[in-house]
């Protein structure tokens, strides 16, 4: 039996598309919890606490949207099209998010509440706007002749808006967990606070969710009460249950503070693999699978090469800048 390159690939981008809303997502709910901290010296252990790394984490994102583009332009072609208007809210979004990150830094006390808004606004758009992608996703798209057949605001629907505010949620938890491992005194009290009031909303928007999806979508329904697959599923909602008190009990024990954040890892990991459970072997919902929208496998393998050699330094350098800038932060350490 051959090597199956276009599962190879579709591994490779998700497990950039994980990468990156793990990565990413802490500091976006950062910007996002602007808006619950008002003192300024709270905002700059904030942003100090993800300024050696915030970067960084992107390149995840640039490896998932380029990988998607080589390996299976159909895909990219249908998803870029459907979902024109949200990804460039998205990157505009990242453009506010990042320009701020620079000149709060630098601007005048008087100017520095207009790039704090910036700041938490970009945040919020470019979450909301990822939101709204994963939502699209589930809900599908319309394709003909190989190309997208719908209308431009098709992504405009409850179920979409709705994941958009239940990935502000999870990115917000994201952060709070952040900050109790990296913060201290006031502020980190005010996140272990704070993350019991996330992590309940969330499980609301879990529960809305796996509501939600199999009653809309027959074919997700069937996926996940069929026989055996219902038992092989039913570890992922159990553990869901398992990680959320866990996290609920350590918020309220001072000596805990990397425990967390890692158990919040867990159930963003849990999240995503029901995601990937219910569209797979689908990468254009609901009926084009991945080696429907695959390129060539010549292409697939040419750009594999390079992918797999650069993948490695990656990890390593990112690994390395999480391992120079570990411990707690201050409002006078960090970014300048």
């Amino acid at each position: 039996m051959g090597v199956d390159i276009s599962v190879i690939w579709f591994a490779i981008i998700v497990f950039s598309t994980l990468m990156y809303i793990i990565m990413d997502g802490f500091d976006l709910g950062i910007g996002m919890l602007f808006y619950f901290e008002r003192d300024p010296q709270a905002r700059d252990v904030m942003v100090n606490s993800v300024a050696p790394v915030w970067d960084g984490n992107e390149t995840w994102l640039v490896l998932g949207g380029a990988g998607l583009f080589g390996a299976f332009p159909l895909a990219y072609a249908v998803i870029v099209d459907a979902l024109t208007i949200p990804l460039t809210a998205m990157l505009i979004g990242l453009i506010f998010r990042g320009v701020a990150f620079e000149f709060r830094f630098k601007a005048t006390p008087s100017h520095r509440a207009f790039w704090d808004y910036a700041f938490a606004g970009g945040s919020l758009l470019a979450t909301f706007s990822q939101g709204i992608v994963v939502g699209a996703m589930i809900n599908g798209f319309e394709v003909a002749n190989r190309r997208f057949a719908g209308g431009a605001l098709d992504w405009l629907t409850p179920f979409n808006l709705f994941c958009g505010l239940g990935l502000m949620v999870a990115y917000t938890l994201l952060a709070t967990t952040w900050l109790i491992m990296k913060s201290e005194g006031r502020l980190q009290t005010h996140m272990r606070t704070l993350t019991r009031h996330v992590l309940l909303a969330l499980m609301a928007v879990i529960a809305v969710v796996s509501l939600w999806t199999p009653l809309g979508w027959q074919y997700v329904a069937e996926r996940w009460f069929s026989l055996p697959n219902f038992f092989y599923f039913l570890p992922v909602p159990l553990l869901v249950l398992v990680f959320s008190a866990w996290i609920w009990r350590l918020t309220r024990n001072a000596n805990s503070h990397a425990l967390p954040f890692i158990l919040t890892l867990g159930l963003i990991f849990l999240g995503f693999s029901g995601l990937g459970i219910s569209l797979w072997p689908n990468i254009i919902p609901p009926a084009i699978s991945l080696w429907d929208a695959a390129a060539p496998p010549s292409s697939q393998l040419f750009m594999l090469v390079g992918t797999l050699l650069i993948i490695p330094v990656i990890l390593v350098y990112t690994a390395w800048s999480y391992y120079v800038f570990r411990g707690k932060v201050t409002d006078t350490e960090g970014y300048h």
